[in-house]
């Protein structure tokens, strides 16, 4: 009797050991904007644009009716390729050295507003006439690390970019990725900021880093599932230890008796 009870007792004590170091992700984990309800139509008034930060390089282009007259603020340098345009990079009085205009002061405008104020200077100078001024970030990187599937950093080609564009960039999510949680470094000319979101609600969208600026950081957490993972060798060798102790018990008792 006494021996028939024992390894049922040991069966059973071992898949509770089991239970305690298993984890099981559910649906209120990984399921994104849960609380968005079927038909529901949010319109976007959001006016979010990206700022300019010390030490982004940009690139200015002007254009007129007569290249010639263009020429002096165009400058090209020789490369492999043929010629480049120089890059102006942002100092760190926010400025950048322009051809003839001399300093123009580009931290804290949106890309529109550093363009209408290069306009506005070529017009009190009287230099221009009716110019069309294009200005390009070169440096829009955002960082996704984490519980990611492709951590690394990404170029930005336009102006801005949401924080779920960045995370498809990086391939989403893993399901030990904690989608609650997840962290959006920011700095802006030596200020950070940390600010968290939570991917499961819908108010994601109303987040003040939804749309993520220049070398913006998103790091997302690991959920206990992963961290439990983490520490599994550790676990393992304690249930391997525990276990033995167990079954050697019971076998000396079952011997003995």
């Amino acid at each position: 009797m006494i021996q028939s009870y024992l390894p049922n007792k040991f069966i059973v004590l071992c898949c509770a050991l089991g239970v305690l170091v298993t984890s099981c992700a559910t649906k209120q984990d990984v399921v994104y904007f849960q609380n968005a309800k079927s038909f529901e139509t949010v319109v976007d008034t959001d006016t979010f644009k990206a700022k300019l930060k010390v030490g982004d390089i940009v690139s200015v282009y002007v254009s007129t009716l007569d290249p010639l007259v263009t020429a002096p603020y165009n400058i090209i340098i020789a490369s492999g390729s043929g010629g480049q345009l120089i890059d102006y990079l942002i100092d760190v009085d926010g400025n950048i050295d322009y051809p003839v205009l001399g300093k123009l002061k580009l931290v804290g405008l949106t890309v529109e507003e550093a363009k209408e104020l290069i306009k506005k200077k070529f017009s009190e100078g009287q230099l221009l006439k009716d110019p069309v001024v294009m200005i390009r970030v070169l440096n829009f990187r955002v960082t996704v690390a984490g519980e990611v599937r492709s951590p690394g950093v990404y170029p930005v080609s336009g102006e801005r970019v949401s924080i779920l564009e960045a995370l498809g960039m990086a391939g989403d999510l893993t399901i030990k990725g904690r989608r609650d949680n997840v962290l959006v470094i920011r700095d802006f000319n030596g200020t950070k900021t940390y600010t968290r979101i939570d991917l499961t609600n819908k108010e994601v969208f109303n987040s003040p880093v939804y749309y993520l600026t220049q070398n913006d950081y998103v790091y997302v957490e690991p959920n206990n599932s992963a961290i439990s993972g983490a520490s599994g060798d550790i676990r393992i060798g304690t249930i391997i230890t525990i276990t033995s102790f167990i079954l050697t018990t019971a076998l000396i008792f079952v011997t003995r008796n």
